[in-house]
């Protein structure tokens, strides 16, 4: 088992006075067998009411009412954690689910249909003639041969940016420019699965390695292949490797655009662009 604490520190500044609308926080990690919370501490500056709410997909909502005006927006998070994912190759799959192609249970068909449904429809032709070159149709190929091979490729063959901007690349986007951020390859690697039929989601959250306990860290995007036998395994196309303790999950949805860390809006000037800020350390305990 390991400790980590988790600083998350986001600022807006305006430049001028605003009336903040509604903001949504996905910050608090997803407990479970694998993640247990010790503490949890939420600040945010200017005052206001806070209510928590469990989405859609389970993740823990927290958001925001403002009710006076202010020229900045500072949301402080600190979290401390156990995480006790130590051995993420510790597992094996369902006899039938070590070789691909197989399929799902029909007890589990209804339930996996959204996650094996392209996100980006117009791009499934050039995700299916990019994962041609790892099976040839129709041999077998062992389930985690193909899911490493299309990893690895991302990680080694794609040229990682970080990239301000919000939202995330199409996969053929991409394809296309051969780089990306870690949101713009955990796309590309779940939709590559999609194609293939099987069950994939988007993860939203942070990574715990040498650069972040200095606190020059930011959030962190993977994605998780449902696999008979193992649940829920993670993959990260940036690394090319799977997740573990390291990876601490924030929150998970069908559609990498649906789960930014804050969301919000305001009222002002037309035409104002606020600065943003954001630092985030994760760091052993």
């Amino acid at each position: 088992m390991r400790r980590l604490r988790i600083e998350h520190l986001t600022t807006y500044q305006f430049g001028t006075m605003v009336q903040l609308l509604p903001h949504k926080m996905l910050l608090r990690p997803r407990e479970g067998h694998d993640i247990r919370i010790e503490s949890a501490r939420l600040n945010i500056t200017p005052g206001c009411q806070m209510k928590w709410h469990r989405d859609v997909y389970g993740n823990s909502v927290c958001v925001a009412d403002f009710h006076l005006m202010s020229a900045t927006l500072q949301i402080a998070n600190e979290v401390i954690i156990q995480h006790f994912d130590e051995a993420p190759m510790d597992f094996l799959l369902s006899p039938q689910a070590v070789n691909y192609p197989f399929a799902y249970d029909a007890s589990e068909v209804a339930n996996l249909l959204p996650y094996q449904t392209a996100c980006y429809p117009a791009d499934v032709p050039v995700v299916i003639q990019w994962v041609s070159q790892f099976r040839c149709a129709p041999q077998t190929i062992k389930t985690f041969d193909l899911l490493f091979s299309m990893n690895k490729a991302i990680a080694n063959s794609f040229l990682y940016q970080v990239r301000e901007m919000p939202g995330v690349q199409s996969p053929g986007e991409t394809l296309r420019k051969r780089s990306g951020s870690c949101r713009d390859f955990a796309t590309l690697f779940i939709e590559a699965c999609r194609v293939l039929g099987l069950g994939a989601h988007f993860v939203s959250g942070y990574l715990h390695c040498p650069g972040t306990e200095t606190g020059g860290g930011s959030t962190h995007a993977w994605s998780e292949v449902y696999l008979p036998g193992v649940g829920w395994k993670g993959f990260d196309s940036t690394s090319g490797l799977m997740t573990g303790a390291d990876h601490i999950a924030v929150a998970v949805s069908r559609h990498p655009a649906d789960v930014p860390p804050v969301s919000g809006s305001f009222n002002g000037p037309g035409g104002l662009l606020p600065s943003l800020f954001v630092g985030v350390k994760v760091s052993s305990i």
